[in-house]
Formats: structure tokens, C-alpha cells, sequence
């Protein structure tokens, strides 16, 4: 899918741009997520994992574009991805009214009104294309991005013991969460 690009003034008065990634940002979109998976334990990667092939990377946010069932809009500011927030529908029969959604902001604009606003955006997009529910996992100590979440309607509906283990052996529980449209 692609989406519309908008422009929003953020809490500290800079303009944040959403828009759909193409190839083009291939190189970019890596090493965001790069750096967003360094920043923070709360991701499913080690930011050693963030690396493939710029060609790669094409195809893949190309396939996205040309999407009936994903969506990802990346967030610019001053001409540098910093954020990221994904829909992705299933597309069996029997699961089509449900999509899982995820979300990742450089640890920099954090508190700016950026999530509020990408989810905002998944929520409207769901609706649209007529998604009846939407689900996510989140790390059960990532307290500020529960509190995003439940602000948004998510409620938990169960939780994964040991779900990720971080390199020092660390385990953290994932909460799985949705929201019924």
C-alpha cells in the first residue's frame, strides 16, 4: 500500500514528514534500524541483524508499495528517517480482519507526539480497508510504549514467558495486545 504523504508540526516546533519509503531510502531505512535496534532492548533485532543487501532492501520496500495487505510509513525529519511504523494484514480468508501492526522511533524523538500520530494513521488505515482488529507484541517492561498503546484502546490479552533473550542472557516476557475496530 501506499500512503499519503503528511506533514505535522511536532511538540518541539520541527516538521515531521510521513510518508511511503521506496527504494530510494534503502540505504537510509538500514541505517535507521540499525540505529533504532542499538538504542534500545525493547526490538527483536541486535542491531548486527539490521545489515543486508542494499538490493535487498529494494525488493523489500518495493513489495511493500505494491502491497494490497502491508503498509509501512517512515517518518523524516530534516531529510533523515528516524521512525517507522508498519501494518501488515493477513492474507488467509479466515484471518483478513486482522492485521499486526509494529512501530520504531529513534531514541532522539522519542516524546515528540510521533507515535501518537503513527498510530492515529494505523488505526485510520485499518478502518479504511476495513481490518476488524489489530494486534502487536511488546516487551512487558517497555512501560512507556504499553502506555502508548492502552492510550489507543490495545488491551493485553496474554503474555510469552522468555520471549527474547538478550546476548548477556537476559530473558523479557512479550505482551500480546489488540484492539477490536
Amino acid at each position: 500500500m501506499i500512503y499519503k504523504t503528511q506533514e505535522i508540526e511536532l511538540k518541539n516546533n520541527s516538521i515531521a514528514i510521513f510518508r511511503s519509503p521506496t527504494k530510494e531510502d534503502a540505504e537510509q531505512m538500514l541505517e535507521y534500524l540499525k540505529t533504532s535496534c542499538s538504542e534500545t532492548n525493547f526490538l527483536t533485532r541486535e542491531p548486527e541483524e539490521a545489515v543486508m543487501p542494499i538490493e535487498k532492501e529494494e525488493r523489500f520496500l518495493n513489495s511493500i508499495l505494491n502491497s494490497a495487505n502491508d503498509l509501512m510509513i517512515a517518518c523524516e525529519i530534516n531529510g533523515k528517517i528516524i521512525g517507522n511504523c508498519n501494518l501488515n494484514r493477513y492474507s488467509k480468508m479466515r484471518l483478513r480482519h486482522r492485521a499486526e501492526i509494529g512501530i520504531a522511533i529513534c531514541k532522539d524523538y522519542w516524546g515528540l507526539g510521533i507515535g501518537n500520530f503513527m498510530f492515529s494513521e494505523l488505526i485510520r488505515i485499518a478502518r479504511e480497508v476495513d481490518i476488524k482488529q489489530l494486534e502487536l507484541e511488546v516487551v512487558s517492561n517497555n512501560i512507556r510504549a504499553i502506555k502508548l498503546y492502552e492510550k489507543f484502546g490495545f488491551y493485553v490479552v496474554g503474555e510469552k514467558p522468555n520471549s527474547l533473550c538478550l546476548k548477556d542472557g537476559t530473558m523479557l516476557n512479550e505482551l500480546s495486545m489488540i484492539k477490536e475496530l
